[in-house]
C-alpha cells in the first residue's frame, strides 16, 4: 500500500521505532493468544441488542473458530418483525467472518446492535470460553435452550389495583395460581410446551403429552385459592 505524506513530514529525519512488542495476549479457548488479525479470534459467547425504540431485545449466541461463525442461535422477544428477522440473520451469519457480519445488514436494530456487542467481547478475550481449552464444540448454543429446544422466557404482568399474574416462566406456560389466606401468590401449576409438543411429534395423543409434561413449583397443593392467571 502506498502513502501520501505532507510536505512536513517529508522533511523530517527519521527516528528509529524502539522494541515492537505487538498486541497483548487475550485469552482464547484456553490458550493466551495474540491477535493480528481475524483468523487469529476464536470463542463462543453471547449478549442482547436493542432496536432504537427499545421495542424488542435480541440475545445472540456466536460460536467463532479462526474468525469464522461457525454457529448462530438467535432469540428475540417483543417484536413481531423481529422474529423474522431473526430467521434472515440465522442464515446469513454462518460461514462469514466476525468482521463481515459486524459489517452486515442482520436486517433488524436490535439483532445489529447484539452483534456489534459481541464482536467487542470476542475480540477482547472476554468470552464464555475463554479459559475452556479447545472451546465448545459446534452445537453447544442450543444447551441455553430449555426442555424441547424452547428459549427460556420469563412473562410476568402486574398492576396495582389486581396484583400479579405469572403468565410464563424458565418451567413453562403457567396454568394456575395458587394462593394463601393473605391472596399472596405461594406456588404455580405450569406445562412444559416444549417437551409436550416433543411428546406429540413422536405419537402421544395431545391429553396424554399434556398430562405427561405437567407440574408445579412452591407450596402449591397448600393454596387456599387457585386462579388462572389470564381469566381470573
Amino acid at each position: 500500500m502506498s502513502c501520501s505524506y505532507s510536505h512536513e513530514v517529508e522533511q523530517m529525519c527519521v527516528v528509529t521505532k524502539g522494541p515492537k512488542h505487538g498486541p497483548a495476549p487475550i485469552p482464547e479457548e484456553g490458550k493466551w493468544v495474540k491477535a493480528y488479525q481475524i483468523s487469529d479470534i476464536s470463542g463462543l459467547t453471547h449478549g442482547i441488542g436493542w432496536c432504537a425504540p427499545q421495542q424488542g431485545t435480541c440475545k445472540l449466541t456466536l460460536n467463532v473458530k479462526d474468525g469464522i461463525i461457525e454457529e448462530a442461535l438467535v432469540e428475540t422477544i417483543g417484536c413481531s418483525g423481529m422474529t423474522h428477522s431473526a430467521a434472515m440473520a440465522a442464515e446469513v451469519l454462518p460461514g462469514k467472518t466476525i468482521l463481515e457480519a459486524l459489517n452486515t445488514d442482520l436486517v433488524c436494530d436490535a439483532i445489529n446492535v447484539a452483534m456489534r456487542e459481541l464482536f467487542l467481547q470476542i475480540v477482547y478475550g472476554r468470552t464464555q470460553t475463554a479459559f475452556s481449552e479447545n472451546g465448545l464444540p459446534i452445537g453447544a448454543g442450543l444447551e441455553d435452550l430449555g426442555k424441547g429446544l424452547r428459549s427460556q422466557v420469563g412473562t410476568i404482568f402486574s398492576t396495582k389495583a389486581k396484583g400479579v399474574r405469572y403468565m410464563e416462566m424458565a418451567e413453562g406456560y403457567i396454568t394456575s395460581l395458587g394462593l394463601d389466606e393473605n391472596g399472596e401468590v405461594i406456588g404455580y401449576q405450569f406445562v412444559k410446551v416444549g417437551k409436550m409438543l416433543e411428546d406429540i411429534r413422536h405419537g402421544k395423543t395431545p391429553d396424554e403429552a399434556y398430562k405427561a409434561n405437567c407440574g408445579q413449583y412452591g407450596r402449591y397443593d397448600e393454596a387456599v385459592k387457585k386462579i388462572d392467571p389470564r381469566e381470573e
